[in-house]
């Protein structure tokens, strides 16, 4: 089984399902959808790929820099209230320098590395 995440908030339940998959003599495998360096919500990356995505879903005219703050700081108060407790536009990071190419290459990079590890789990089932 591959489970495919692509929000940072589901990282502890994926660990306790993996955790309890394991003990029942399951395999699994998570695949988190990150990019270093990236901004948590709404920021460069995000944003870029929103525009190879759905570019008619994104309001460039209304990108605002917000919050900034690593997400190690930010997780309390995400935990307790959401992105708006730390972010009123709910951007956490700065949008500017967006763009569908951007998005493009940041969505094969995403393909390749949930391919790999899709690959890497076959191989395990298959003893290769």
């Amino acid at each position: 089984m591959l489970l495919v995440n692509g929000h940072g908030g589901n990282t502890e339940a994926l660990r306790a399902a993996t955790a309890r998959l394991a003990s029942d003599g399951r395999v699994c495998r998570v695949w988190h959808a990150t990019l270093p360096g990236g901004d948590a919500h709404a920021g460069r990356l995000e944003t870029s790929i929103m525009l190879a995505l759905a570019p008619q879903a994104v309001l460039m005219s209304a990108a605002a820099v917000r919050c900034r703050l690593p997400i190690e700081e930010l997780m309390p108060g995400l935990r307790a209230g959401g992105v708006r407790a730390v972010s009123p536009n709910g951007v956490l990071g700065d949008p500017h320098g967006a763009s569908a190419s951007r998005g493009r290459k940041l969505l094969a990079k995403l393909t390749s590395g949930l391919s790999e590890t899709l690959q890497r789990l076959l191989n395990d089932i298959d003893g290769g």
